[in-house]
């Protein structure tokens, strides 16, 4: 047996640091990654100088009691700039940039002609899909935080901040609201396994990365869509986008956590039934580019 066929025949490992680290550094340093990361960080500021122009000298007595969720507190306390600019992202934004990281991911390298030297390369199918979507995953993670800091910073610089009044009524320290926002940010980020999942599995499909990506923010669009239509109320508790709002249930005391799980269960469902068909399509895939 050559040197070759024996390392061909010697069993990989499922799991990559290295790989994994690599992966992350080059998607992190892309000029469309940092592009849309500082536009994610850009809407919290022009929510806050939105809100801030409106409500004049800032105080606490103004603020609408119109526009998205948490928006008429913010004046209050700039803590809850976070609450809004994450209500805000959520429905477009943060899925949008998801679904380009996640369609880009292989077809992206097929369309550039990387792929097939990816897998000549000691790393295999299933293992590069693994990297792959712990990459987009980490992409998710990444944006949520940077819109969460970035409103938390411009609440803090235009609004006051102090204790913090939960939905149920009950105040609580600063402290705590920090952890909420934090819990809160971490459950957005949950929120959008199913897109990348999704993103994922278009770009098993295709070997144009402008594709991938369009299709998966149609998708996504589409859903959006069917979500908001009265006439198919009982469709929409499987359509991925269903629970996204129930992260305000983390500023309830008690915590309700119903809608919390349903949430975590659908985007668990949609990671799985999507992951699995990307695997078996990029699995079989005859790579040629």
């Amino acid at each position: 047996m050559s040197q070759a066929e024996a390392v061909a025949r010697t069993p990989r490992p499922l799991w990559s640091l290295g790989l994994l680290r690599s992966e992350i550094t080059m998607t992190f340093r892309r000029w469309r990654t940092l592009a849309l990361l500082a536009v994610l960080a850009g809407i919290p500021v022009l929510v806050g100088i939105a809100v801030r122009i409106e409500t004049g000298d800032g105080g606490p007595d103004g603020g609408g009691e119109g526009g998205p969720a948490f928006l008429s507190q913010v004046t209050h306390n700039g803590l809850f700039l976070v609450f809004a600019s994450l209500a805000v992202t959520l429905p477009f934004f943060l899925p949008m940039s998801v679904g380009v990281i996640a369609g880009d991911s292989l077809a992206g390298e097929a369309s550039g002609g990387t792929l097939r030297y990816l897998l000549v390369a000691p790393a295999g199918r299933t293992r590069l899909l693994l990297v792959k979507y712990a990459t987009t995953l980490t992409f998710c993670l990444v944006s949520t935080l940077i819109v969460a800091l970035s409103a938390l910073a411009t609440g803090a610089l235009l609004f006051p901040l102090g204790e913090v009044t939960l939905l149920s009524g009950t105040s609580v320290s600063f402290g705590e609201g920090l952890l909420r926002a934090l819990a809160i940010a971490v459950a957005v980020a949950v929120s959008l396994t199913g897109v990348a999942a999704i993103g994922l599995f278009v770009s098993a499909l295709t070997t144009s990365g402008i594709a991938a990506m369009a299709t998966t923010v149609g998708l996504l669009i589409t859903v959006q869509i069917l979500d908001s239509l009265p006439q198919l109320h009982a469709l929409q508790p499987y359509l991925f986008p269903h629970y996204w709002l129930s992260f305000a249930d983390l500023l309830r005391d008690p915590v309700y956590w119903d809608q919390l799980a349903k949430n975590l269960g659908l985007q668990a469902l949609y990671a799985v039934v999507f992951g699995s068909a990307a695997w078996a399509r990029f699995t079989t895939r005859d790579i040629t580019a």
